[in-house]
């Protein structure tokens, strides 16, 4: 959960970075990825995904604009090199220069108390230089607080502004909260679909930009509205399942588990399922564990959105 009295940093060991520059750097991410960078001021930070032709999750990462014209992409570390690769069988005869940047460079995520998170939604993304980097808000979902894209010496730099230094936990159990998912950990590689795994409602999607890899039947996903689950926080009564265990709903798939932390996880759940959930009662379970859809604070309460609680 979010600290109540305290400013914490969490440094992100589990991400790496990459730097792109060149006269071409922006025409050649802009064509590929599913947000508008084109536009991206300094010092701003923005949340995309490179998609397979086919629509399907291959990566994601955070695309920051820095002051001298480069962008840097951060991104998880263990799937750094294999995103250098995906993307310079792109580049082809583009002035785009690619390079792993992950020694000199490191990334934080910085959790408010509970008011400066809220304060902090409806700024998504925006930021400034700071220590010869970039502090800015998570273009997620402001309520998660803030991402530092920073030299490695520069982390002094915030200690020393009041942040207190906590452990990947305290980030993990805030995401979860709020439903974000973590990469390849809650989206399945060449198999998640965007808009069933909550990219288009958290800002890495923009749908007034022009072409992108895999924007046709992300798309026509959209336009016929054929989105069958969705990825939820569930509170978790009894030991949390792993990774990929199945859902049931009495004898019915309801869906797949994903990342969990203590009592709480994430799980791409069926859109009928919850229907049914709701409608007609019945209870969640993965094997002993029984699981509760809770409503994310970035979900509205449309109708179009699946009935919880």
């Amino acid at each position: 959960m979010l600290m109540d009295s305290q400013k914490c940093l969490i440094v992100m060991d589990d991400r790496g970075v990459i730097s792109l520059g060149g006269d071409d750097v922006r025409d050649f991410l802009q064509n590929l990825i599913t947000q508008d960078i084109a536009t991206l001021e300094p010092g701003h930070g923005a949340w995309a995904a490179l998609l397979s032709p086919q629509g399907k999750y291959l990566f994601d990462f955070f695309v920051v604009a820095m002051n001298d014209g480069s962008l840097m992409l951060d991104c998880e570390a263990s799937r750094v090199s294999d995103l250098i690769a995906r993307l310079e069988t792109y580049k082809l005869r583009a002035d785009v220069e690619i390079t792993d940047a992950s020694t000199p460079w490191t990334v934080a995520a910085l959790l408010g108390t509970e008011a400066d998170s809220r304060a902090l939604v409806g700024f998504e993304g925006r930021g400034g230089p700071f220590g010869g980097g970039v502090c800015y808000v998570d273009p997620r979902f402001g309520a998660i607080g803030a991402r530092a894209l920073l030299p490695r010496p520069a982390l002094a730099a915030l200690l020393g502004a009041g942040f207190e230094e906590q452990d990947r936990d305290a980030y993990d159990h805030a995401r979860i909260c709020l439903g974000l998912p973590d990469g390849a950990r809650d989206l399945a590689i060449d198999k998640a679909l965007p808009l069933e795994n909550g990219l288009d409602v958290l800002n890495a999607i923009n749908w007034e930009k022009g072409c992108y890899v895999g924007q046709e039947l992300t798309a026509r996903m959209r336009y016929r509205a054929t989105v069958k689950r969705r990825l939820l926080p569930v509170a978790i009564e009894g030991d949390a399942p792993k990774p990929g265990t199945l859902i049931m709903l009495g004898d019915k798939e309801a869906g797949e588990m994903r990342s969990s932390f203590e009592d709480i996880g994430l799980a791409l759940l069926r859109l009928d399922a919850l229907a049914t959930l709701h409608e007609k009662g019945g209870v969640l379970t993965a094997g002993d564990t029984t699981l509760s859809p809770l409503r994310p604070p970035w979900m509205t309460a449309s109708s179009e959105e699946p009935p919880i609680g």
